[in-house]
């Protein structure tokens, strides 16, 4: 998890890269993290952007 928007979004992107796989940024209280698109369940956390490998970053909402 980190504090920085910035730093947070060019570790996703890194990181669908890396796995060649969708990748979601979210916020869960002052945080954020990154997890594979298909391991988020709605409500546990706040998804803000999806970065795919293949096509790059877009908002989630």
């Amino acid at each position: 998890m980190a504090h920085d928007l910035s730093l947070a979004q060019q570790h996703a992107w890194n990181l669908a890269r890396s796995l060649m796989t969708p990748v979601i940024l979210f916020q869960s209280d002052d945080q954020y993290g990154v997890l594979p698109a298909d391991e988020i369940d709605d409500g546990e956390v706040t998804p803000l952007i999806e970065y795919d490998p293949y096509s790059g970053a877009r908002p989630v909402h």
